[in-house]
């Protein structure tokens, strides 16, 4: 059991920590702390957080277990200002979406404290974000990714996979290099995708026509179009590289599929269409991969 959770960013994220490792009894008290001092008073009075901290330093005090919940931008000022904070035998994670980046920023600003940080990314979240949704379930049966550094204590590194394992999340690791190819493959390219699909239909005439005759298989690419904006910009941006890399990809796919359309050649493009259904077949999209695992 920790002593005192430190929570940076009293949302959706950081919120659903606090609740799943009290319901977990896996700590006795919970300081928060978030820009806005209506999100901390809120998040007091919902019972998500026991006491509001007036500053990410102040919260990070006392504290054996820190979760910075806070955009992927705000990382260096978050790790600057909790830095003289971080004492022997802290754990400290984050939940960013891109590794590398918050990596790089860690060696740089955490210095001799590198130790202490277990980079994370827990696959989940939802439509609708804010304390007022913290759920102690969010991260159950969801994937978290690990990405530690050769300086990472190897006890922070148990207790970052236990706690993670306690409130039901399957724990993976990687390197922030892999989780960053692979993330720019199947999440951050498929928002570039939607954001440009509904950029191509809002500007037609009838784009809106269109969108109203979509089935209800639409409905997941809708929610996904219809992500936030400044969050997702900064995410696009601190992963370019590898997003262009898949880009570029999808791009050549796209090239072949349309070649053959303007060529009229029926097999070809019943063959490309088969190639794709029968690799999803044997990936078993939506449920448990056979290929080799993400690691």
């Amino acid at each position: 059991m920790f002593n005192q959770l430190g929570v940076i960013g009293c949302g959706l994220m950081g919120g659903s920590f606090a609740l799943a490792l009290k319901r977990a009894g896996l700590v006795k008290r919970v300081v928060g702390y978030s820009k806005s001092p209506s999100t901390t008073e809120l998040a007091k009075r919902l019972g998500v957080i026991d006491v509001a901290a007036e500053s990410a330093l102040l919260a990070v005090s006392g504290s054996d277990i820190v979760l910075m919940a806070v955009p992927v931008a705000a990382t260096e000022a978050t790790f600057g200002a909790i830095r003289h904070g971080i004492k022997d035998g802290m754990l400290v994670m984050d939940v960013g979406s891109t590794k590398r980046d918050v990596v790089d920023t860690a060696r740089r600003v955490l210095r001799q404290q590198i130790g202490n940080f277990v980079p994370a990314h827990p696959i989940a979240g939802s439509e609708q974000s804010g304390v007022a949704h913290a759920d102690a379930s969010l991260y159950n049966s969801r994937q978290v990714i690990l990405t530690p550094l050769p300086q990472t204590q190897p006890d922070l590194l148990r207790k970052a996979t236990d706690v993670w394992t306690a409130i039901g999340a399957q724990v993976l690791r990687m390197t922030p290099e892999n989780h960053d190819a692979a993330f720019a493959a199947v999440s951050h390219l498929p928002h570039l995708l939607a954001f440009a699909y509904f950029s191509a239909i809002a500007n037609q005439p009838a784009g809106r026509d269109f969108l109203s005759l979509a089935g209800p298989g639409f409905r997941d690419f809708t929610r996904i179009a219809a992500s936030d904006p400044a969050v997702w910009r900064d995410i696009l941006l601190a992963n370019r590289e590898e997003v262009l890399k898949q880009s570029q990809r999808f791009r050549f796919a796209l090239d072949a599929l349309e070649h053959v359309m303007l060529a009229g050649n029926t097999q070809a493009l019943e063959d490309l269409i088969r190639s794709a259904s029968d690799a999803r077949g044997a990936w078993q999209i939506g449920g448990v991969p056979r290929g080799p695992a993400v690691k």
